[in-house]
């Protein structure tokens, strides 16, 4: 039941809204509504978090808003479900700490800059091609294929199946809408699509595809992810089977589909704002800035839920405990509050670089700050300094195809060619 005194709250959850891009009018009427917005939703709601301020506040304060409770979906799941699919994203301290330990140290800066080499060789020889090419899809050429190579790449998993999971993972995107294009029995599913992450077979793929990998490892070991956590999975105090499957699926998917949506609205954003670029190539010290602006811009998801443990407030609205509290990083990003002329693309914004990238990315900060943050950075990155190398230039030659979908802020395909080029 909503809470009373509620105003008219616009609609936000709509997959179909965001087919032209998120739907920023809404999210400036819901940043100017006095405390919290109760959104309706299927037979309850949820309490929209817009605004910076407040979403960093549920960020950091995991005692009051759990990310274990329900799920971190906008829809409850049944209890069966709710453990089935949990994995890192969806778990309170200790399991959260647990689970997040046994992966952190591979995603630390230090770690990642070992990759750096490897994010620049794949990146070089994509911009060769899409330059030889004459351009083309810049979703299928370079967004795409640039964070799963390198993501398997550091999983151990053979790069040559890297547009099979780049599949998968584009069905999964599907699953986060109202709508998909496979069956439930794809890819020989036999588990209840409500058991499985985002509803999708594609999930029971990408079990498969981890399960595979997990038993070559058993007898084969070697100095990979997938190894690290094959080891953690035989202690079973570290462990679970369970948590295995649904951390490998994590690693694949966040690990390729978020940064391909930054470098595909980066392509974008790009082509449509050229005096930008110009000056990161007049200045190649603003690529670091220009990377954190890009980020901001593309917020490649929009949204987490939580779950009040108990009866709190927020912005001077009551919450009841078990009540949904969304942040939308969508909105924070553009929060005029923090953001001056928050709608403008300036590669300048953050002229201290990470040190004043006052934006979420990558969450809200607090336990919950994105494994793969440090590794997003660096992918985005390489690619404007081999882009600056090569003095490539960006021009925009179709319309973008955009995911149907309220929490990835998914670009399918878009056509872009050098800057002169003749496609």
């Amino acid at each position: 039941m909503a809470p009373s005194a509620v105003v008219d709250t616009p609609n936000v959850t709509d997959p179909s809204l965001y087919l032209e891009g998120i739907p920023h009018d809404r999210f400036t009427q819901l940043r100017a509504i006095p405390g919290l917005a109760w959104h309706p939703y299927e037979d309850g709601g949820f309490w929209a978090v817009t605004r910076h301020a407040e979403v960093r506040h549920v960020s950091r304060n995991p005692e009051l808003f759990s990310s274990a409770i329900g799920h971190t979906n906008l829809w409850d799941l049944e209890a069966d479900a709710l453990e089935a699919r949990r994995s890192l994203i969806d778990t309170d301290a200790p399991d959260h700490t647990r689970l997040r330990r046994l992966v952190a140290g591979a995603f630390t800066p230090k770690n990642i800059r070992r990759w750096e080499e490897t994010v620049r060789a794949i990146t070089g020889e994509l911009l060769d091609e899409f330059v030889a090419q004459g351009g083309g899809d810049w979703v299928d050429m370079v967004a795409a294929p640039l964070p799963i190579q390198v993501i398997l790449t550091m999983l151990g998993v053979p790069t040559d199946d890297a547009d099979y999971l780049v599949e998968l993972s584009n069905y999964l995107v599907e699953g986060t809408g109202d709508a998909q294009s496979i069956p439930p029995d794809a890819f020989g599913n036999t588990t209840e699509l409500r058991l499985l992450p985002f509803n999708s077979p594609a999930s029971h793929a990408l079990f498969e595809y981890g399960e595979g990998m997990r038993q070559q490892r058993q007898n084969d070991l070697r100095d990979d992810l997938v190894s690290h956590l094959v080891q953690a999975e035989s202690d079973v105090e570290r462990m679970s089977r369970n948590e295995y499957r649904n951390m490998f699926h994590l690693l694949v998917f966040a690990g390729n589909e978020t940064t391909r949506t930054a470098i595909s609205h980066g392509g974008m954003v790009l082509a449509a704002n050229p005096d930008e670029w110009q000056r990161v190539l007049d200045d190649p010290s603003m690529i670091e800035s220009a990377t954190e602006e890009i980020l901001r811009w593309a917020t490649p998801v929009m949204h987490m839920r939580r779950t009040a443990t108990t009866d709190t407030e927020l912005a001077g609205t009551p919450i009841a405990g078990g009540e949904k509290v969304v942040m939308w990083y969508a909105s924070a990003n553009h929060d005029e509050a923090v953001f001056e002329d928050a709608f403008r693309f300036d590669v300048g914004r953050f002229k201290a670089g990470r040190a004043n990238s006052d934006h979420f990315a990558f969450g809200g900060g607090g336990p919950h700050l994105c494994l793969g943050a440090f590794l997003a950075r660096l992918e985005v990155t390489v690619l404007l300094e081999e882009m600056a190398k090569r003095s490539i230039c960006l021009e925009q030659t179709s319309e973008p195809v955009r995911a149907r979908s309220n929490f990835v802020h998914g670009v399918l395909s878009v056509g872009m060619r050098p800057a002169g080029g003749s496609n």
